[in-house]
């Protein structure tokens, strides 16, 4: 899977955690305000609204005219919200972006920002089951509407379907052997709890435990959130919402995501390109990608945020075509 993530967020000791008393961080704050363009009148939407850091900034650009649509699928969001008319909080997944849009009869945008992951809040909540630092039972749900949590997936899931889950999520090296290991533990051992579920597989650890349990968790996280699959239902609505000269920004926090946004970006589609020397098929992207590299946390932002550590901004304009 190419070059191995950064430790996790999750990982950090608990001395680099969040102030519990702050919801979340926005990370590359004035690279995304910068980076988006905003235009005082327009139409922009915030994917991932959290504690409303992103979406506090572009609110602080408009002007009266313009709007700010903001969507989290987790109910606690909604404390964040400011007391601003020119703001629509809808409590759903990003991957229903266009249609309820289409609802609140906006047909077009002019922004769209995607701070993707998990908040610190949501970290630091312990009973949430995100973290490796307390014992909760394991959920890891970010709508907690929905019914699978990730103890349903270890206690159901087949070996290989755990297999290709942790080597393809979670980058894990003996991901074989772990999947074996609790389809083995779990005949006899309940894993109901993240202690519970950490003691069934600590023997076959590799490498430092907390990197090696962030890994882990940060896969199970992604299939109980289906987070790659909302993550591409997403970036194919882009380009039928963005206005002409609109921009996305996407922030990612491990390879998997980076690897799908940067694709994407550069060939408006997630299809390999035809090698066949015989077929002359012509893939037209209405994406200019503005970010070459990506950026990331400046070293003052990482003092101020360790959990910042792995971000990558990426950012595309939507062109106009001829």
């Amino acid at each position: 899977m190419g070059k191995k993530n950064k430790i996790p967020a999750d990982s950090l000791s608990p001395n680099q955690s969040i102030n519990p008393s702050q919801y979340h961080i926005p990370v590359l704050l004035e690279e995304v305000i910068d980076g988006l363009n905003i235009h005082p009148a327009g139409t922009y939407v915030d994917c991932t609204f959290g504690g409303g850091g992103h979406a506090k900034a572009i609110l602080e650009r408009l002007n009266e005219k313009g709007k700010l649509v903001a969507f989290d699928q987790d109910e606690d969001a909604k404390k964040n919200l400011p007391g601003d008319g020119r703001i629509i909080f809808l409590q759903y997944n990003f991957r229903h972006l266009q249609r309820l849009l289409r609802l609140n009869n906006i047909t077009t945008v002019d922004g769209i920002i995607a701070d993707l992951g998990v908040s610190s809040y949501q970290f630091d909540k312990a009973e949430r089951g995100f973290s490796t630092r307390y014992n909760a039972d394991l959920d890891m749900r970010m709508d907690q509407r929905q019914k699978l949590t990730a103890f349903n997936i270890v206690t159901s899931y087949s070996e290989q379907q755990l297999h290709k889950m942790f080597e393809q999520y979670g980058e894990v090296t003996n991901a074989k052997t772990l999947a074996r290991t609790i389809v083995q533990q779990r005949e006899t051992t309940s894993l109901k709890t993240i202690e519970a579920f950490k003691n069934a597989i600590r023997e076959i650890v590799k490498g430092n435990p907390n990197r090696y349990f962030a890994q882990v968790f940060q896969a199970l996280r992604i299939e109980v959130n289906d987070e790659t699959g909302a993550l591409k239902e997403m970036l194919q609505q882009v380009t039928g919402l963005l206005n002409a000269g609109g921009r996305i920004a996407v922030i990612t926090f491990h390879s998997l995501e980076d690897r799908l946004v940067k694709n994407f970006f550069r060939r408006g589609t997630f299809d390999e390109p035809e090698e066949n020397p015989f077929i002359n098929s012509i893939q037209v992207n209405e994406l200019k990608v503005i970010t070459r590299k990506p950026i990331i946390p400046s070293a003052e932002e990482l003092k101020r945020n360790p959990r910042s550590a792995s971000a990558k901004l990426r950012i595309a304009e939507k062109i106009m075509m001829v």
